[in-house]
Parts: C-alpha cells; structure tokens; sequence
C-alpha cells in the first residue's frame, strides 16, 4: 500500500504541486469546499483531472495536503531551548494577515468537514496527528529540560488550548487572531497551566 501511494505521488515535481496547492487553497477561499470540484482545479492548473485523482485520490485529500504544505515548516524543529521561547517563535513565523486568512479558511472548512466523512478523515490523518504529533516533542523537549513536570494534568489539553484561542477569538470578539493575542494567551493561559514562568 505505501509503496502504491509513492509511486501515485512521484509523477509530479515538487514545485508543481507546491503550485497546485495555491491554486486550491485560492480556490477554496473564493468558492468555499462545497463548490471547489476537481474540474475547476484541473482548469485553473491546467492539469488534466485523471492526473489530480491519480496524484491525491480525491478532493478531501488535496485540499488537506494543500493546507499541510502552506504551514511554515515544521513545529518540532522549533528549539529555542526554553518552552515560552518555542511558543513564542512559533507564533512569530507568520504575519497577522496570513494568520487571519487561514483562520478563516480553518472555520469554514470545519464546518464542511462536519458533514464530509472523507474530508474529516483527510483533516485528521494529514492535518490535527501530524501537528499534535510535532506539539507533543515540543513539548516533551521542555519535560525533558525539567521545565513542565510529566505528571502535569495541563500537558494533555495544550493542543485544545492552542486550537481553542486561535479558532474561537473570531465567534467570542468579532476579531481575528493575531500574533499578539495568541502570544499574550501563551503567557496569560498556557505557559501557567503548564506551570512555566512567562518572565
């Protein structure tokens, strides 16, 4: 099965699907999820839509890995060599913009996934493991050093914490999420919970 996917995979170049995804995740943002089909992606790309199945599957796994592939970089590979420090530097790799448009595209692509088994399913396996996955050795980077105690009830919900500020500050405030905001949430919510000092 895996060496299946690869092969499926390898038939376009890096910088061709790094241009695809830009395409969908403009698409997505003009049409939403339920009127983006793979049609309009193969015109917009001009691509062929046999290639766009045969290279993702399916709709609901290219717009997860669309979404995957803008994230900037990897969570884990943040080391700062303190807790509040990698918190810190993961909310400074992207501007408030970008941070507000992304917020939007999450909240509407949650409510799609709500009634899209396959979308969830893509949303979970490509997007929420992976990153929780980069989250937890984060984290337990800072267990490691003696800044968190293993045994701290709080380690469990960091990810609902995270999630929780950046997708709700829209319904609460009417505001979108930016840098400051979550930063200030680390160090008011986050860090305490986890009984890490913000000075």
């Amino acid at each position: 099965m895996a060496e299946t996917a690869t092969a499926r995979r390898s038939r376009i170049t890096p910088e061709r699907a790094a241009e695809l995804y830009e395409a969908v995740l403009d698409l997505l943002r003009e049409v939403g999820y339920d009127a983006l089909t793979m049609d309009a992606v193969a015109a917009r790309t001009k691509s062929s839509k046999a290639t766009l199945y045969r290279q993702w599957g399916g709709k609901a796994e290219l717009v997860a890995r669309a979404i995957r592939h803008s994230k900037p970089g990897s969570i884990a590979d943040v080391d700062t060599g303190s807790l509040r420090g990698d918190f810190h530097a993961l909310m400074a790799r992207e501007d408030d913009s970008t941070m507000e448009q992304n917020a939007a595209l999450m909240r509407a692509l949650a409510m799609a996934a709500h009634t899209n088994p396959d979308l969830m399913r893509a949303f979970r396996e490509l997007l929420v493991e992976p990153e929780t996955q980069e989250l937890r050795k984060l984290i337990q980077r800072a267990v490691d050093r003696g800044e968190v105690r293993a045994d701290n009830p709080a380690l469990n919900y960091v990810v609902h914490m995270m999630l929780g500020a950046f997708a709700t500050r829209a319904l609460i405030e009417d505001l979108p999420p930016t840098k400051a905001f979550l930063t200030s949430y680390i160090d008011a919510v986050v860090l305490p919970a986890l009984g890490v000092p913000t000075t």
